[in-house]
């Protein structure tokens, strides 16, 4: 069995003088929720159409679930889910009827599917209501529906929750998260709204101008994003022996400038700094941090972001 569930290697795709994918690489694991972050224009949305054949890439190779070939990747993205927009339901008919259509369009077996993906996301009391009288909600949980109808071992989102309100965003996550953990699925999935990326995705993938910035693990970035007090001196050295010797503070990390992060006293700041300056410790600055999802981006790119 393939370990990961999308490889991709070098993969480039160009309109015109613009680059949307430059030299892309990354890799999704099996079971786990990825998300992909980045600015308007990033290349996101190029990208998840280049997985799922949407649009071609120039160069560089892609393996979903193990196959690269031509005729295996057409075999696996039939084991996929994929929404990238809304798809074009007929507002005459009802969420039962227009699933109906497209599984007889996409030649899948039997009836029974309707009804369980209904369930999955919470429309089975629809009954005759019309799709043009359903809810932004409702409509992207129809959505949802129509790309879980052929029981996919992967889903890729783009903007799944874009409008929703908030009570819309959390019926959406949970059903997201029960999927993931209840089937195993494997989801790739992009968002605006990064405090609520936060609160789904295991894996984040960081894109900016075509390139990715950074793969990083939730635990990882969860680690980095820790709280702590961040101080500049003269000699980390030094430093680090007055906060060892004189505060008993051990849980602290040495970075490179005579930068020191301290995780604990985090309520007392005036303690370590006038520790540092009575032990001949000079301290240039001392600031409290605790990055959220989008504060970690905004220091990658270095700038302000619109994800």
């Amino acid at each position: 069995m393939a370990e990961y569930a999308i490889e991709v290697q070098n993969l480039t795709k160009t309109y015109g003088r613009l680059r949307a994918l430059d030299h892309v690489s990354f890799k999704v694991p099996k079971g786990q929720i990825y998300g992909l972050v980045g600015k308007n224009g990033a290349g996101k949305t190029t990208l998840m159409r280049v997985l799922t054949n949407q649009t071609i890439g120039e160069t560089g190779e892609i393996t979903i679930f193990g196959q690269s070939t031509p005729q295996g990747l057409n075999k696996m993205r039939r084991r996929s889910g994929v929404m990238i927009e809304i798809p074009s339901f007929y507002p005459f008919l009802t969420a039962r009827e227009n699933l109906e259509y497209y599984r007889r369009q996409r030649g899948i077996a039997g009836k029974t599917c309707i009804d369980e993906v209904l369930e999955q996301v919470e429309l089975t009391n629809t009954g005759n209501k019309k799709f043009k009288n359903f809810s932004l909600g409702m409509k992207q949980r129809l959505g949802l529906a129509l790309a879980l109808m052929n029981h996919p071992e992967l889903l890729i989102l783009d903007e799944p929750v874009n409008g929703l309100d908030p009570e819309g965003i959390v019926q959406f996550r949970n059903i997201l998260i029960k999927m993931n953990r209840e089937h195993q699925v494997t989801i790739m999935i992009s968002s605006h709204i990064l405090a609520e990326l936060q609160n789904l995705a295991t894996h984040y993938t960081f894109m900016d101008q075509g390139k990715i910035l950074q793969d990083i693990s939730e635990k990882d970035l969860a680690a980095l994003s820790r709280e702590h007090i961040e101080i500049e001196v003269d000699s980390a050295e030094k430093a680090a022996a007055v906060l060892e010797r004189i505060l008993g503070c051990v849980s602290y990390e040495v970075l490179p400038g005579n930068k020191i992060r301290v995780y604990e006293l985090l309520k007392q700041p005036d303690m370590i700094a006038e520790a540092l300056v009575q032990n001949d410790v000079r301290l240039y600055s001392m600031k409290t941090n605790h990055m959220n999802l989008e504060d970690y981006f905004i220091g990658l790119i270095g700038g302000d972001v619109n994800a």
